[in-house]
C-alpha cells in the first residue's frame, strides 16, 4: 500500500490526520513545510525504484510557498498523483484555482475526520497505477491560470462551498448549467463566475432576463431581426445569441419564457443555428448556455407550462444556491463586506455592528436574501447616527420581526426560533429531575401540532426544516449542559466530536468552548 503524504504547517492537524489514517490502515508521511516536500520529491527523482505516494493532502495557506504554488510543482513531477487541498479560508477563487491546477478535491476546515479519510481512500482508488520511472515525469505544463478579482465573497457555508467546488470542476467544461434558487441569492454572480473561470472567459458574457422583456419583443431580443421584419424594424439587428458568440449566454428567469419561444430555444440548443425574425438564412452561434430560475421547473413541466424536453436539455448540471437563512454563518462577513463597500461609495466612515445588532441580523430570515442584506447595509450607512450601530439603529422591518420573536415575514422559523423550545434549566428545573415526565411526553404532541399546522399551510420542505430545528435544539442544550465543552457534549449526545463540530457549523451555532481538536480550524 502506497503512503499518504500530508503537508501542513500545523502540528495538530498533521497529528489528527496521521492518527485517523493509521487507524484506517494507511502508512503516512508528514511534512511541515514546502521545502521538506520538495526534498522528498527530489529524492523520488533520484531513486532507482521510486515509490510515489498514493495521495497528497496539502494545506493552502502556509509560511513560504503556499499550497497552490506547491500544487503546480507536484503536478509537474507527478501528474497523476491525486492532491486534496485543505484550508480554513474558503473563497471562490481559491477553490477554483485548486481545481484548475488539478486538485482531486477540496476540504474546508474544520472537517469531519471520518469523511476526510473516506475522501482520501476514494482519491487513492481513482489514481492510475504507477510504478518505476513512470511515476515521475518532467516538463509537465502548469495547468493553472491567473485569477482576477474575486466577485463572490468567501463563505463558511457547506452549501456554498459545494457551489464553489462545482464551479471549479466546471472550469474546463462547456456543459449547460441550470442555476436554481430564490430571488436575491446571487444566481447571476454564479453565472458570471462560471464564465470567468471557463475556457470562454475571453469571449462575451451576455445576460437576458426572460421575465423583464415584453413577450412580443423577447424573440427579436434573443435572435435578432432583419430590416422590415415588423413595424419599427428600420435596420437589421443582431440578437443576444449572436452577441454571445464564443462566450456565454445567461438566460435568467428561464421559467417565465413563453411556450413558443421555448420551442425555438430547444431547436437552437439541438442544432446550434437559428433564424433572425424575418430572416431566411440560418445563423450559426457558438454559445454556452447558463440558465437560472427561482421557480420549480419540474412543477411547471407537470402543469404544462414548461416543455419537458427543454427542461432536460437545460438540466445537464444543476447548481442550487441556498437562501441566506440556510447560511447564517456567512451573515456577519457579508454584512461587513457590504458596509465597507457602501462606506467607500459614499465617502463616509465604515459602520460597525455591535453584538446585539449583529445577533438581530443573524436571526432575521431575509425573504430577499443577499440582496436584502445588502440593502439593509446601505440603509445603515446612510441612516445610522454614528459609526457604532446598535440594535435600535436597525431598519424597522428587522426590529419589528425581532421584537415579535419572528424570523421574518413569510419565512421559516430561524436559528433562535425553533418550532418547539427546550426551556432553560434555570427557568425550568423540572427538566433535570422531579416532575420531568409531563414535559418529556408533551414535546411529541407539540411537534405533531407544529407539523400539522405547516402541512395545512402547504409549506414545502417541512421534514427538512423541522429536523434542522430539532438538531439545533439538541446541540444547543447539549453544549449548555456540558458547560460548553464540545467533547463532553458529543459524548452525552451519543455522537462523534467531529460530527458535532460539523453540525454546529452547518446549523449556524457558534462554538462557545474553544475546546477544539488540534489544528481543526487553522490554516
Amino acid at each position: 500500500m502506497n503512503t499518504i503524504w500530508i503537508l501542513d504547517d500545523e502540528p495538530g492537524m498533521r497529528w489528527v490526520l496521521e492518527k485517523a489514517l493509521d487507524k484506517a490502515g494507511w502508512p503516512v508521511r508528514s511534512f511541515a513545510d514546502g521545502a521538506a516536500l520538495k526534498a522528498a520529491l527530489d529524492a523520488l527523482e533520484g531513486a532507482q525504484d521510486p515509490q510515489a505516494p498514493a495521495v497528497l493532502v496539502s494545506d493552502i495557506r502556509m509560511p513560504g510557498p503556499d499550497g497552490l504554488t506547491l500544487l503546480a510543482a507536484v503536478r509537474a513531477r507527478l501528474p497523476s498523483l491525486p492532491v486534496i487541498m485543505m484550508t480554513a479560508y474558503t473563497d471562490l477563487d481559491t477553490t477554483v484555482a485548486a481545481f484548475e491546477q488539478g486538485a482531486f478535491d477540496y476540504l474546508a476546515k474544520p472537517f469531519d475526520i471520518q469523511a476526510a479519510v473516506e475522501l482520501i481512500a476514494r482519491a487513492a482508488q481513482s489514481a492510475p497505477s504507477r510504478s518505476g520511472s513512470d511515476a515521475v515525469r518532467e516538463d509537465q505544463a502548469d495547468a493553472g491560470i491567473v485569477l482576477g478579482e474575486a466577485e463572490m465573497a468567501p463563505s463558511q457555508s457547506p452549501a456554498m462551498q459545494d457551489v464553489f467546488r462545482a464551479i471549479g470542476r466546471l472550469s474546463q467544461s462547456g456543459a449547460t448549467v441550470l442555476i436554481t434558487g430564490e430571488s436575491g441569492t446571487g444566481k447571476e454572480l454564479v453565472a458570471r463566475a462560471l464564465h470567468r473561470h471557463s475556457r470562454r472567459a475571453a469571449g462575451p458574457f451576455v445576460a437576458v432576463n426572460a421575465a423583464a422583456i415584453p413577450r412580443d419583443l423577447l424573440e427579436a431580443e434573443l435572435f435578432g431581426h432583419e430590416r422590415g421584419a415588423f413595424t419599427g424594424a428600420v435596420q437589421s439587428r443582431r440578437g443576444r445569441f449572436e452577441e454571445a458568440d464564443g462566450g456565454t449566454l445567461f438566460l435568467d428567469e428561464i421559467g417565465d419564457m413563453p411556450a413558443e419561444l421555448q420551442t425555438r430555444l430547444l431547436r437552437v440548443l439541438a442544432e446550434g443555428a437559428f433564424y433572425r425574425v424575418g430572416g431566411a438564412r440560418p445563423v450559426q452561434a457558438d454559445v454556452r448556455i447558463v440558465a437560472a430560475t427561482h421557480q420549480p421547473l419540474e412543477e411547471r413541466v407537470r402543469a404544462g407550462l414548461f416543455r419537458a424536453d427543454l427542461f432536460h436539455r437545460l438540466n445537464v448540471i444543476r447548481l442550487r444556491l441556498p437562501p441566506l437563512r440556510e447560511r447564517r454563518e456567512d451573515i456577519e462577513s457579508l454584512a461587513r463586506h457590504f458596509l465597507a463597500r457602501s462606506a467607500a461609495e459614499l465617502g463616509v466612515p465604515v459602520r460597525r455592528l455591535d453584538r446585539a445588532a449583529l445577533d438581530a441580523l443573524r436571526r432575521f430570515d431575509y425573504p430577499g436574501n443577499i440582496r436584502q442584506l445588502e440593502n439593509v447595509c446601505q440603509w445603515l450607512t446612510v441612516m445610522a447616527p454614528s459609526a457604532e450601530v446598535g440594535l435600535e439603529d436597525l431598519p424597522p422591518e428587522i426590529l419589528d420581526a425581532d421584537a415579535a420573536g419572528m424570523p421574518g415575514q413569510g419565512t421559516q422559523p430561524g436559528l433562535d426560533d425553533p418550532p418547539f423550545r427546550v426551556p432553560d434549566t434555570a427557568a425550568a428545573p423540572a427538566l433535570t429531575g422531579g416532575d420531568a415526565a409531563p414535559l418529556r411526553s408533551d414535546w411529541r404532541a407539540g411537534l405533531e401540532a407544529e407539523a400539522l399546522d405547516r402541512l395545512a399551510r402547504r409549506e414545502s420542505g417541512v421534514m427538512d426544516r423541522l429536523q434542522r430545528d430539532f438538531e439545533r435544539t439538541l446541540l444547543r442544550v447539549g453544549l449548555r449542559q456540558a458547560g460548553g465543552r464540545r467533547g463532553e457534549a458529543a459524548l452525552r449526545l451519543g455522537i462523534g466530536r467531529n460530527t458535532l463540530t460539523r453540525k454546529c457549523r452547518e446549523l449556524g451555532l457558534d462554538n462557545p468552548d474553544g475546546d477544539e481538536a488540534p489544528g481543526a480550524s487553522g490554516g
